[in-house]
């Protein structure tokens, strides 16, 4: 009998017995576990949980699936019982489903170009739907990769509309994720608020060091001894949202503003890839203003 693979995700309350109880339900679909991790926040009172399991074909694929969902949503509700906060988040999804993206760029083009390429070489456990842009210049990188390009100017005057024209294609495009590989434009509070969890942004310094343009530049002005990136999910308080992944590199007083941002690229291309990529494994989960990552 075939067999699919899944992973399934919770976030709750922390009490006595949640592995227990999962594990229990798997087991009685005639579920297999092979990974779980797991995390309980003593400063937030709060579960996070990471279940990648293998169910028979004749159990959770096909109308079991459904049958498994409305056992587990049953089970979640118990978790939601305590004391205080009584939120559940919970997701179960097929490992051979692969997740889509929208990939927002403005005039640098090197972190998109690592993400199409990661894309075509396997590296990526996600596609690239489309590539949107504010300005025409990468259009002929998307194309030499075949995906869809999308060019939206905008404006004051146009914001508004620009960004429904977004909504459209991520709604059109199936797409779960949007990234903001070096999009040089502020999102409005209203795209923040509908996108949120589902948005990834590379910033170029840890957060919130050397804001604005020419970092690098602000860099080398102030000697720094290390420079890095900041992937992170995009809230409506401008480069302060959840922080998923961070790279660094030490650097020195010979290097010049034009190598720290050869070096400043890379950290940035290496950071939001595997920012987006454990997304799209369903290995980051949001803990208020953090993040829990399981590796």
């Amino acid at each position: 009998m075939s067999e699919r693979e899944y992973v399934l995700t919770l976030s709750c309350p922390d009490s006595r017995g949640i592995v227990a109880a999962v594990a229990n339900l798997l087991a009685d679909h005639g579920c297999n576990i092979t990974e779980s991790q797991q995390y309980g926040d003593h400063f937030t009172g709060r579960f996070f949980l990471r279940m990648q399991f293998v169910a028979e074909a004749g159990q959770a694929g096909a109308v079991g699936e459904d049958a498994l969902r409305g056992a587990f949503a049953a089970l979640a509700g118990d978790f939601g019982s305590g004391p205080g906060d009584s939120f559940v988040e919970w997701t179960l999804q097929a490992r051979d489903v692969r997740p889509r993206m929208i990939v927002m760029v403005s005039k640098f083009g090197h972190c998109l170009n690592d993400l199409l390429y990661r894309q075509r070489s396997g590296l990526l456990d996600i596609d690239i739907a489309a590539v949107v842009s504010n300005h025409p210049d990468l259009e002929f990188l998307a194309d030499s990769y075949g995906v869809d390009f999308h060019h939206l100017p905008v404006t004051p005057q146009n914001k508004r509309e620009q960004e429904g024209r977004i909504l459209e294609l991520v709604d059109s495009y199936d797409v779960d994720l949007v990234v903001l590989a070096r999009y040089m434009q502020v999102l409005s509070e209203q795209l923040c608020t509908k996108m949120s969890g589902r948005i990834i942004n590379i910033h170029h310094s840890f957060l919130p060091s050397f804001k604005g343009a020419r970092p690098y530049h602000q860099a080398h002005l102030r000697g720094v001894k290390l420079i890095g990136a900041t992937a992170h999910y995009v809230t409506a308080d401008l480069d302060e949202g959840p922080i998923i992944e961070q790279e660094v590199s030490r650097v020195d007083h010979t290097h010049s503003p034009e190598q720290l941002t050869a070096i400043g690229r890379d950290l940035e291309s290496v950071a939001l890839a595997r920012a987006v990529n454990w997304h799209a494994q369903r290995r980051v989960l949001l803990n208020g203003d953090k993040t829990v990552i399981f590796g």
